[in-house]
């Protein structure tokens, strides 16, 4: 019901699965990854022990093969399950039961396993890891290359539904939530691979908006507004990008450019300029009551 592809990036050391279904909520089932360990995708009949389990096992030294050759030895379930496993060293591993509902089927090579099944033809693995291999870009971009390419071989039978991408870091940082640099999911779409995409890109826009407001906070204006302008450009009409664009422009001393910026943005939600006159108090973005003043009049 589901086709997938786990994958490690060897310049980054970045580890991913991406996964597209005719199922409700893949995300919060099939895809699982930890930075220096390894990814998994437990689909099929899905046991969602696979993922915990199999890092688990990885994290104690065994490589993917081990790992899912013991997974399965314990498991009476094993011919229902269909499940893929790259290591951090990039060793991949799977498995397609023999009661997968056919089309079904997988492909592995150096860092990289796809597999899929209940598939309206059995070139939707091949085709996809090689759409893998061809892509350029970053993991996640080759990751969902993949899942297009296994989209137009033909797909689910059933049709689509949700999707799901998750791209962890390649050295863990020990503050696991910043090792986690993608986890996007569609829970329920018509064209779930185009909603992910669009995630994505909003996903990278708002990075580029931590990034201006570490910029900010260490005192490099010209690096923060440099980095909301890409936000924009990204994210044309996010008004969270366009307002405190507006703030800095006004502190490089822009005024009229930033009140032009602040009245558009203050069109479509007048709760912005509340914000605007509440930053003096907070003693952020070092605004001043009387450049709040300048810019409300």
């Amino acid at each position: 019901m589901t086709y997938s592809i786990v994958a490690r990036d060897p310049d980054t050391g970045e580890l991913g699965v991406a996964v597209q279904s005719c199922w409700f909520s893949v995300g919060s089932m099939v895809p699982w990854a930890e930075s220096e360990v390894g990814a998994v995708a437990t689909q099929a009949f899905a046991d969602p022990s696979y993922g915990p389990l199999g890092l688990a096992l990885m994290r104690a030294g065994r490589d993917a093969p081990a790992a899912l050759a013991g997974l399965l030895a314990a498991d009476e379930g094993r011919e229902r399950r269909q499940i893929g496993m790259v290591d951090a060293r990039g060793v991949p591993a799977a498995h397609t039961g023999s009661q997968c509902i056919v089309h079904a089927g997988h492909v592995t090579a150096t860092n990289v396993t796809v597999q899929a099944n209940i598939m309206r033809s059995d070139q939707v693995w091949p085709a996809m890891i090689d759409a893998y291999h061809a892509a350029r870009g970053d993991l996640a971009e080759r990751l969902l290359a993949a899942l297009d390419a296994g989209e137009v071989a033909g797909g689910d039978a059933r049709g689509r539904q949700s999707a799901a991408i998750l791209v962890v870091a390649g050295t863990r940082s020990g503050q696991p939530w910043r090792d986690r640099l993608v986890d996007l999911r569609v829970e329920d779409s018509r064209d779930p691979l185009g909603e992910l995409r669009r995630l994505l890109n909003v996903h990278r826009g708002y990075g580029l908006m931590e990034e201006a407001e570490q910029c900010e906070a260490a005192g490099d204006l010209d690096g923060a507004l440099r980095a909301y302008e890409q936000a924009r450009a990204r994210l044309p009409g996010n008004d969270e990008a366009a307002f405190w664009s507006a703030v800095l422009i006004a502190r490089a001393g822009r005024p009229d450019e930033s009140r032009a910026l602040l009245a558009e943005v203050a069109s479509r939600e007048p709760g912005w300029l509340d914000v605007l006159k509440g930053l003096p108090a907070t003693g952020l973005f070092a605004v001043s009551g009387e450049l709040v003043e300048s810019l409300v009049s």
